[in-house]
């Protein structure tokens, strides 16, 4: 992507006013996104993404620029620009680059791009088609098809120079069931760190059957009256919670600067004992899955929180100056426009022992949530507010009838220490996470779990 001399040139340009550090962040990045509604082809996108990234610091001192072009004099100027932020001119050893293979524990057998768009349309229509006919109700129904090769080139000062190629696919199919003027939509979106075999993972017709059906029953739902009660969460997409809730209050951006409601608890018990939480980024073809991180250090399984003691923190390299901690491998970035900082990768609660029959029959009157949705959250203080998207009330130990409108409402600090059961069965599901570094895929999961008491909001 760039030459070893360029790169070797620029880093030298970028520390020769007194930074300690600096890293050229190089990316080339091809998108390809698909539309369909109604069953017809709506809308083809192919999108190309390509720049670098010149970061340097000088102790905690940060500094950033980038340039919409590899071209040699852009880079080589980028590096200029940050460099006269510092005003101590210095004499620069020349950086030595050793280029650094991490190995790939994510193999692509069928790359999107070499393959003609009519196999994608092709896959989706089947998924649309089994969605609009499980139902005289369902009044439309969209699909979406993403593929993103992501080529990204890091050398530092310290002399890494590595490369990582990521590459991602993922299909999307909604449905909107109407009736008596009100409609309600069912969504589901699987994704992975594979090419075009992730086809071979999913059956269309039941992801198309699966969007509706969640649609037509909360059509036909009533609405939930509010109150404090236990909640059953499913696994899968019920991981957001963990994810939004507490996760976000353990990356190293909001932790150095007192920003978190964990600030300053290693080692304490701040969670129930039968949570324990990880982020793992090294999930062969995980939707959130790297190689290296976006400063070049390698992916790893960190265990956040074992049976409800923090352990640690997810880190950068800048915040871990901050905070006297090496890196875990946590630094993301959307792309090359962006200040890489801590984020997750693949977070989820791990399995415990609880059978999921003993966690419903446990709740004599509560909700369970089996699809969760969108919310908000504050990770200074870790009051969040999430929709439920499908929801069903808990009477006498039994699933009933489904519900509309149901929030759940708290604390992360608080629902921690209230999941007292915890299934055996882990699921993980997908999503875009958007933070100060960009947009980023990120699984979440988790087993079923129950909180023994949370505010649901409702009518």
């Amino acid at each position: 992507m760039l030459s070893r001399q360029l790169l070797t040139e620029a880093l030298g340009r970028a520390l020769s006013t007194g930074a300690d550090y600096a890293e050229v962040y190089a990316e080339h990045t091809r998108n390809k996104t698909i539309n369909l509604v109604a069953g017809k082809t709506d809308k083809i996108g192919d999108g190309v993404v390509s720049g670098v990234g010149i970061r340097i610091f000088k102790g905690t001192r940060c500094v950033c620029g980038c340039a919409s072009s590899l071209d040699s004099q852009a880079v080589l100027d980028c590096a200029s620009r940050v460099a006269q932020a510092l005003q101590e001119a210095t004499q620069v050893e020349h950086v030595v680059l050793r280029e650094r293979l991490f190995g790939d524990v994510h193999p692509i057998k069928i790359v999107p791009a070499g393959v003609e768009n009519s196999y994608k349309i092709d896959f989706m229509r089947q998924m649309c088609q089994a969605a609009m006919s499980y139902s005289d109700e369902i009044s439309q129904v969209t699909g979406s098809f993403l593929e993103a090769d992501h080529r990204i080139l890091i050398a530092t000062s310290e002399g890494l120079l590595a490369q990582d190629r990521q590459i991602r696919t993922r299909v999307s199919v909604s449905s909107v069931a109407s009736g008596g003027g009100e409609n309600q939509t069912g969504t589901v979106s699987p994704g992975a760190r594979k090419g075009l075999e992730l086809f071979e993972d999913l059956n269309p017709a039941e992801l198309g059957r699966e969007a509706s059906a969640q649609a037509v029953t909360m059509l036909h739902a009533g609405y939930i009256t509010g109150g404090t009660m236990p909640v059953a969460i499913e696994n899968g997409f019920g991981g957001v919670i963990f994810h939004e809730a507490c996760g976000h209050s353990l990356e190293a951006s909001c932790v150095a600067l007192g920003q978190s409601q964990f600030a300053g608890m290693l080692g304490e018990q701040i969670a129930n004992p039968k949570v324990t939480a990880i982020d793992d980024g090294t999930i062969p073809n995980g939707w959130g899955s790297v190689n290296i991180d976006d400063e070049g250090t390698p992916s790893r399984k960190n265990v956040l929180i074992e049976k409800g003691v923090l352990k640690t923190y997810m880190v950068d390299k800048l915040n871990g100056r901050r905070m006297g901690m090496e890196s875990t491998g946590s630094s993301r970035r959307q792309g090359y426009q962006y200040e890489p900082t801590s984020r997750m990768t693949n977070t989820y609660i791990a399995a415990g022992e609880d059978r999921d029959e003993d966690i419903i029959a446990s709740i004599e009157y509560g909700l369970y949530a089996k699809k969760m949705g969108g919310g908000s959250v504050n990770p200074v203080t870790g009051q969040f507010n999430f929709a439920v998207n499908e929801g069903y009330i808990i009477r006498n130990g039994k699933i009933c009838e489904p519900v509309r409108g149901a929030s759940l409402i708290g604390k992360g600090s608080d629902i921690i220490r209230d999941i007292d059961m915890v299934g055996s069965k882990v699921a993980r599901a997908q999503g875009m996470c958007g933070a100060s570094s960009g947009s980023i895929p990120t699984d979440v999961g988790q087993p079923l779990i129950r909180v023994s008491s949370i505010t649901v909001g409702g009518r």
